[in-house]
């Protein structure tokens, strides 16, 4: 599959990174607002050997259509802005172009276009696309149906320069019914991400914890959605679309006898 990657930043490079190590995936192109990097090859810039093309493009050079029209991709990953999907959204969505965008916050009006592109394409929308911590979102739902009255804290810590809540923290608090102002943050030297829900039973606590040990598990993430959008029709998926099958008892059951 041809991939086309919007934002540049610490974690777009180490998505970029990750895909110029996959078999199955092809860097094409990588879109920024700076002209900075015009004309770099993203694996020559990062330093890994791929003969994946990879070339950086630029808003004030070209415009994302014509950039689509001479490179087609199969896929646009975004790793940009909240303000990003305007720039290429629509265009995406009329040449079929899937859509995996991970950015953290969306507005009332960026997730109305998200459903609408969603009419045309797959739109796939996950504030972290890490598979830990959507695992860890499952499991901890699961826990609150066994035990619903039980006294639950959401933790999240990140680097310094993070602004405002984690959206994963945001996106937790409101599976379990939990309001915002729940939340504990804490923004301290380099750390990537951590979120932690702590569920107090009498007598006993249950902490699931995940941790971004390096921004490489956004990428790791990124290749486990795009593997499986492959074949899916237009409409808005999450991560919980895409998890669910995995918990039917018949995947369970296969998966078991895979062991023997």
């Amino acid at each position: 599959m041809k991939i086309g990657l919007l934002g540049f930043g610490k974690t777009g490079k180490a998505v970029a990174a990750v895909i110029l190590q996959h078999k199955e995936f092809s860097l094409e192109w990588v879109y920024r607002r700076s002209a900075t990097l015009e004309g770099r090859d993203v694996p020559e810039f990062l330093g890994v050997e791929s003969d994946q093309p990879g070339r950086i493009y630029s808003a004030a050079k070209i415009d994302i259509p014509e950039l689509i029209d001479q490179h087609p991709v199969d896929i646009i990953i975004d790793f940009s802005s909240e303000t990003g999907i305007y720039v290429y959204g629509e265009s995406a969505a009329e040449r079929r172009i899937k859509i995996i965008s991970a950015v953290s916050h969306y507005g009332d009006e960026e997730k109305a276009l998200l459903k609408k592109l969603s009419a045309k394409t797959v739109v796939f929308w996950s504030p972290n696309i890490t598979l830990g911590v959507n695992y860890l979102l499952f499991a901890a739902q699961f826990l609150k149906k066994i035990a619903p009255w039980v006294d639950i804290e959401i933790n999240e810590e990140h680097f310094k320069e993070k602004k405002g809540l984690s959206g994963t923290a945001v996106k937790l608090a409101n599976a379990l019914e939990l309001e915002e102002t729940d939340i504990n943050s804490v923004r301290a030297g380099g750390i990537v991400g951590k979120h932690e829900v702590i569920f107090g039973f009498p007598y006993q606590t249950v902490r699931l914890i995940h941790e971004s040990i390096s921004r490489e598990a956004f990428g790791n993430g990124v290749v486990f959605v795009a593997e499986n959008i492959k074949t899916k029709k237009p409409g808005l998926y999450s991560f919980e679309d895409i998890l669910i099958p995995y918990f039917s008892p018949q995947y369970i059951e296969q998966a078991d006898h895979s062991n023997f």
